[in-house]
């Protein structure tokens, strides 16, 4: 079986919830949990996981938090995807929570029951 990855913050109550879901269905072997913040993927793997939400660097971009706008980025920058991507790998506080990965899909955990796809 391949490992489930959760790419999270355990200071956030939806990585938290989506955590404990896959802990009742898979054992701790089976999971790699990836503190994003302290161990950000490489801007590669970023552009992976993209593909598998099937959507673009920007979508996974957290545009409400403080940091978006202290970076004086707006919803209506005309950045390209390396672009995005460079900014969610200098500032992986941006990037959306929990990300979770499997057998070369992904989700975003929110609502925490979302990973249930995925796994399903």
């Amino acid at each position: 079986m391949s490992k489930i990855e959760i790419y999270h913050n355990p200071r956030c109550s939806k990585s938290r919830g989506a955590l404990e879901i896959l802990k009742s269905k898979f054992t701790d072997n089976e999971i790699q949990e990836i503190r994003y913040l302290d161990n950000p993927p490489s801007k590669e793997r970023l552009a992976e996981i993209c593909s598998m939400l099937a959507c673009r660097p920007f979508e996974i971009i957290r545009t409400g938090e403080a940091l978006f706008k202290e970076l004086g980025l707006t919803k209506d920058d005309n950045k390209t995807d390396q672009e995005w991507l460079q900014i969610l790998i200098d500032n992986p506080k941006l990037i959306e929570r929990p990300i979770i990965v499997y057998r070369n899909r992904a989700v975003i955990g929110r609502p925490p029951e979302k990973v249930n796809e995925l796994i399903a």
